[in-house]
């Protein structure tokens, strides 16, 4: 439910105004997931002075709130849990009584409309709704609401994993946490804030963008606006309003990580998203780190753009590709990882319904990687470098668990358009079990290629290229390619070369 926002606004107001009771942020309520470890914060507001008392799972922790009335404790919850358990606040005045805890994994969900899309709209909703008897997976979802400043709090309620509730919860989210639960045997949490048809720029603070030019503008007015913030309602889209209403109130709720699905709104801009996407990174583990210290020591994993839109029949450029390669690149970031969804997608819809895949390969990641269960293989082939051997390229490649794989294509597409029919589905190269593949010469004009597997290489040639420069794979919006590993995973796109795409920007402008 998107709630009125001045509403909304004057609730915050009201609450922040006197602090004339204790009073617990939306997110510190019954049936919440507390992440296990120590450093776990418990904050709220109370009058100026005032002594709080935090009783929960043997421990006792009081601070005194200051002169705006805020207050926080750190409590160790390495040994705690799983629970139930109960939690009170006790003021000079009154006290709060939280029930229902648990003690396990909290992960923060965001992004665009993809991590939005709910268990409800999804592949195989009604089978997976009813066998959703998960009451130690629990889902807060913030409200949807903008602001020119960041706020303390929110509205939303923490809900217990059923039938009658998973409906609504985010779908990515969702199967993320049911692999993490069932793997780890413990609670997992989901502190789910997103908003449809967003962009990176929306999701990061003042502070993290500073220093993109493209943005100075907007933000220089934003500020001049400040004064008379209910003038006219914030667009969605404008850069730091969803930080300041839909991430900053979750700080600093602990968290093991945060999973995300954005890009599409970024595509036009995707040289642009090599650094904004790392800046909202570091934006974001830096705030967590100010409000607490240590709880800024974060996963981050995120999905790249499943494949979208017409199949093109020729090797071109494509604004997509651009933006998947920009996350690509993301991965220098440390602690971050990335699940690649170019088979997963659908050419007619930007929301595909197949989210089980998307939130299993997410939770590989963080198993292997945060949790430490090596055995478990996260990611497709990784192209790590090329050699040019006359007129073939070998390609070499990580992750190829099991070996490389040419995995068998379907034999038709369903088109972008609105026909009921299947079309046939291209082979680009009708001699080769690999698909996908193209290669260029000095003129930089790709064309596609023939391409095999032997060992651990791919080899890639063409007989209208005999001196190649570099390969492309999957370098489409809807790119058909079929390169996965041994565990099933399939390669993200990538290219050799550096040659400007469609996003580089022209000399003299940001």
């Amino acid at each position: 439910m998107r709630w009125p926002r001045l509403v909304f606004v004057l609730v915050l107001i009201c609450c922040g105004a006197a602090h004339a009771e204790l009073k617990l942020p939306a997110i510190i309520s019954d049936n919440m997931v507390l992440q296990k470890g120590p450093g776990v914060p418990v904050w709220g507001w109370a009058d100026k002075g005032e002594k709080v008392t935090v009783r929960l799972a043997g421990q006792t922790a009081t601070a005194t709130a200051d002169g705006s009335g805020a207050w926080q404790v750190l409590l160790n919850l390495a040994a705690a849990g799983p629970g139930p358990l109960e939690m009170t606040v006790a003021g000079a005045k009154d006290t709060r009584t939280v029930k229902n805890i648990l003690v396990g994994e909290v992960w923060l969900a965001s992004g665009q409309s993809n991590m939005e899309f709910d268990v409800s709209r999804g592949q195989n909703a009604q089978e997976e709704i009813a066998a959703a008897d998960f009451p130690e997976i629990r889902h807060f979802h913030a409200a949807y609401k903008t602001s020119l400043t960041p706020w303390t709090d929110t509205m939303g309620t923490w809900e217990v994993c059923a039938p009658a509730t998973v409906g609504h919860f985010t779908a990515v989210g969702y199967y993320f946490a049911r692999e993490l639960h069932k793997q780890l045997s413990t609670p997992v949490g989901i502190v789910h804030t997103s908003w449809g048809g967003t962009p990176a720029e929306a999701w990061t603070s003042a502070q993290g963008i500073k220093d993109f030019p493209n943005y100075q503008a907007v933000l220089d007015k934003l500020s001049a606006t400040r004064d008379d913030p209910h003038a006219t309602p914030i667009n969605s889209n404008t850069p730091t309003v969803l930080f300041n209403a839909m991430v900053s109130p979750l700080i600093p709720y602990r968290i093991a990580g945060v999973i995300w699905y954005q890009g599409e709104n970024n595509a036009g801009h995707a040289y642009e998203y090599r650094t904004l996407f790392p800046a909202l990174i570091a934006d974001w583990r830096g705030h967590w780190n100010h409000a607490a210290p240590g709880s800024g020591k974060f996963a981050f994993y995120f999905v790249q753009l499943a494949n979208y839109m017409d199949i093109n029949p020729q090797p071109g450029e494509a604004y997509w590709a651009e933006l998947r390669e920009a996350q690509t690149m993301t991965l220098a970031v440390p602690d971050t990882g990335m699940a690649v969804a170019i088979d997963i997608g659908e050419a007619a819809d930007i929301h595909p319904r197949n989210k089980q895949e998307v939130g299993r390969r997410l939770a590989w990641n963080a198993l292997a990687r945060h949790y430490g269960r090596g055995a478990i293989e996260y990611a497709g082939p990784v192209y790590e470098k090329m050699t040019v051997q006359g007129a073939k390229v070998r390609l070499k490649f990580t992750h190829a668990t099991g070996g490389l794989v040419a995995k068998t294509l379907p034999a038709t597409y369903q088109p972008r358009s609105s026909e009921p029919a299947t079309k046939p589905l291209p082979r680009f190269s009708p001699d080769s079990t690999l698909q996908g593949f193209a290669v260029c010469g000095a003129d930089h004009k790709f064309v596609w290629a023939k391409a095999e597997i032997v060992g651990d290489s791919v080899v890639v040639s063409s007989p209208q290229i005999p001196a190649p420069v570099a390969v492309r794979y999957g370098w489409a919006e809807n790119p058909i390619c079929n390169l996965y590993n041994g565990a099933g995973l399939p390669a993200g796109p990538f290219r050799t070369d550096d040659f400007p795409g469609l996003t580089m920007p022209k000399p003299g402008t940001p």
